[in-house]
């Protein structure tokens, strides 16, 4: 299946400033991501959008494509990440004559990702259900049946589903999303676009919390640093 690997990086951070180009472990944080996709056999491509000029010149040095600069409409604080992908992928397919099957989104502030994550998600991904969408996912230690609450009218708290349970493992099983990878088939991405993740079937590789940073401030840098040197392999 024809694969295509996308990652998506805007030049503005209101976080923490710059983190797509912050060293981590002797790399800008985005090559991480860029160096793992090379890397894997199953993917043909890697393309960045950005909106950022140094962005996209330090993914080209890292060996990705960067096809433009993306549109100040698709690059505010609150674009959807969806119809950015699609941009990518109409215009690779309108002004170059390439279309793929298989979209592998890869996040670029999730570093921590190994190769045997990808595998497992393109292996669900090919089972007879063929989920639309793979995504990855961790277990958080929060379960809205147990220990979340939500705020109600009259200034007062309860558990936010089922009433109630006494003990944990009584709970059904819940994960929280760790945006790492997300492993898309092109028609569900299209779908998906108009109407909504959601909106297709959708399947889930669950990853330990070990390798689920997420870095959005200085504290999460700091934390990715400490897994990294506790022997997470480089990408």
């Amino acid at each position: 299946m024809k694969t295509i690997a996308t990652i998506c990086a805007r030049g503005g951070s209101k976080g923490l400033p710059g983190k797509n180009l912050r060293p981590l472990r002797g790399r800008p944080l985005i090559v991480h991501s860029i160096a793992y996709a090379l890397a894997h056999p199953a993917i043909e491509a890697v393309c960045v959008s950005t909106d950022d000029e140094r962005i996209a010149e330090v993914a080209r040095e890292a060996g990705a494509e960067v096809p433009y600069l993306r549109p100040p409409e698709l690059a505010r604080d609150d674009s959807p990440k969806l119809p950015v992908i699609e941009h990518l992928l109409d215009f690779l397919q309108r002004e170059q004559g390439r279309a793929y099957e298989r979209v592998v989104d890869l996040q670029p502030t999730s570093p921590l990702r190994i190769a045997q994550d990808l595998d497992a998600c393109l292996r669900r991904a090919e089972e007879p259900d063929q989920p639309g969408l793979v995504l990855t996912a961790y277990d958080s230690g929060f379960n809205p049946y147990f220990n979340l609450v939500e705020l109600q009218g009259d200034g007062s708290v309860l558990v936010s589903k089922g009433g109630g349970l006494a003990t944990r493992q009584a709970a059904p099983p819940v994960w929280a999303l760790n945006g790492s990878i997300y492993v898309w088939r092109r028609a569900a991405l299209a779908h998906a676009a108009r109407h909504g993740m959601w909106s297709v079937r959708v399947a889930a590789h669950i990853m330990p919390a070990s390798r689920s940073v997420d870095i959005d401030t200085a504290e999460d840098f700091a934390a990715a640093e400490r897994a990294a040197s506790e022997g997470t392999p480089a990408p």
